[in-house]
């Protein structure tokens, strides 16, 4: 049995940014990228000890790149289904200026900056035909928290087969102010972001959870 290495899977998910062309899209070179976030890979490899190896459910760790660093819309598109091609896109019923709206609800206290270590990160299936109101008081019950629109990106670049037929999530860590909750769903072959209602449950949709702590750079 592979022991699960948590060094060997930040450098995986580090080196599979650069490949997909994050410096570029960041303005950085890849050794100025390196440099920015290598200073987290300490942090992976101590936060996520004892931690199980990565299943298509649940991850140990997640390294979470921000608007600040590249814009929601060119991460998007660099997201695919596990092995498929088509690129990852925003539904047209969230309109492109909507995005920066949508902030980290205040409970996470989520890290400023470019990137920082997400962590026990889990597809949220037990909340599955749950509206996001009521997967919100059984994640906090379990003393865990929502993912936001920049980790659940995270979540599917760094692992394609989290996102799978009738086993997407939303997103509820990144409101508003209103009652619409992002999501990730499959449509077309692709990844999609979109939004459901605060109220509405759906059988195919859950709400992905981590663990509260967040370590930033």
């Amino acid at each position: 049995m592979t022991v699960f290495d948590p060094a060997t899977e930040f450098d995986r998910q580090l080196d599979g940014l650069i490949r997909l062309g994050y410096p570029e899209l960041a303005g950085l070179t890849e050794t100025a990228f390196r440099d920015l976030v290598t200073p987290l890979r300490d942090a992976a490899v101590s936060g996520a000890a004892g931690l199980p190896a990565p299943t298509d459910a649940r991850v140990p760790f997640l390294l979470v790149t921000t608007r600040d660093l590249v814009p929601v819309p060119d991460r998007l598109a660099l997201t695919t289904l596990a092995g498929k091609r088509k690129p990852g896109f925003l539904d047209r019923n969230f309109p492109l200026d909507d995005l920066p709206r949508f902030d980290p609800i205040k409970e996470l206290e989520a890290p400023a900056g470019p990137a920082y270590l997400l962590f026990d990160v889990d597809r949220g299936e037990e909340f599955r035909n749950l509206a996001p109101a009521a997967a919100m008081e059984g994640m906090t019950a379990q003393d865990r928290l929502p993912l936001t629109i920049d980790e659940g990106i995270a979540f599917i670049t760094h692992f394609p087969a989290a996102l799978a037929s009738n086993r997407c999530f939303s997103l509820v860590g990144s409101r508003c102010g209103d009652k619409r909750v992002p999501a990730l769903w499959i449509s077309q072959g692709a990844p999609k972001l979109g939004w459901c209602w605060y109220g509405n449950p759906h059988t195919w949709l859950g709400s992905a959870t981590a663990r509260p702590e967040r370590v930033g750079l």
